[in-house]
């Protein structure tokens, strides 16, 4: 068996045995069911785990991840696990978590042809065009890119509470979205404040500062 491989499955007998060691009814208390609090929309970079950066365990946080995580009103697969996730599962919080260092972000900012991702990665050159006034100002390219990358968040929050799931839910109890940055090279969160509980007009709580 390939080595890399190979260190996969020995990885999950240690996971396995480890878990049964701090408590032997741990999988079975596990297996009768999920009751998360929160939904975390994040990217696919296997550098941003959630449950490790946010210190959970299994069971706590119900997880879609894309490139760049995006909320696209057209993406099914997004969407399905939205509408469990506040219909079925009942969410307390929806959590966009992206990153410093984004490759998608960065391949949107450049100019450079990346083949078949580029029809997804159009999202965020539209994020970019939306607010080019404030990243022209920025000289250094790496900030600004860090600057589209909080930019990009913030637009992902607005399109989850456009969404017909989340409004509808308004409706009927308390639901929170939230909007976060993920600094791999410090390991810590900044919590960008755009919180939206439905209860606030769309395009005023947005007013924001970053």
């Amino acid at each position: 068996m390939e080595e890399s491989y190979k260190k996969l499955i020995d990885g999950n007998r240690v996971f396995a045995m480890s878990k049964k060691f701090e408590d032997p009814e741990y999988f079975k208390k596990l297996s009768l069911g999920q009751r998360p609090e929160y939904l975390w929309i994040g990217c696919s970079d296997s550098r941003v785990p959630a449950n490790e950066v946010t210190n959970t365990e299994s069971g706590q946080i119900f997880v879609h991840r894309n490139i760049a995580n995006l909320v696209v009103n057209t993406d099914m697969n997004m969407l399905s696990v939205l509408e469990y996730a506040v219909k079925v599962l009942k969410v307390k919080h929806i959590i966009v978590c992206g990153h410093y260092g984004c490759g998608g972000v960065h391949a949107a900012f450049s100019n450079e042809l990346h083949g078949f991702v580029d029809n997804w990665l159009v999202n965020i050159k539209n994020v970019y065009h939306k607010y080019k006034k404030d990243l022209d100002v920025i000289a250094d390219n790496e900030k600004k890119i860090d600057r589209l990358t909080e930019f990009n968040v913030i637009e992902q929050v607005r399109n989850l509470a456009k969404t017909t799931i989340v409004q509808q839910e308004w409706k009927e109890r308390e639901l929170h979205v939230h909007g976060w940055v993920y600094g791999i090279n410090s390991g810590l969160i900044t919590d960008l404040c755009v919180i939206h509980d439905g209860q606030d007009d769309i395009e005023q709580i947005f007013r924001y500062n970053i």
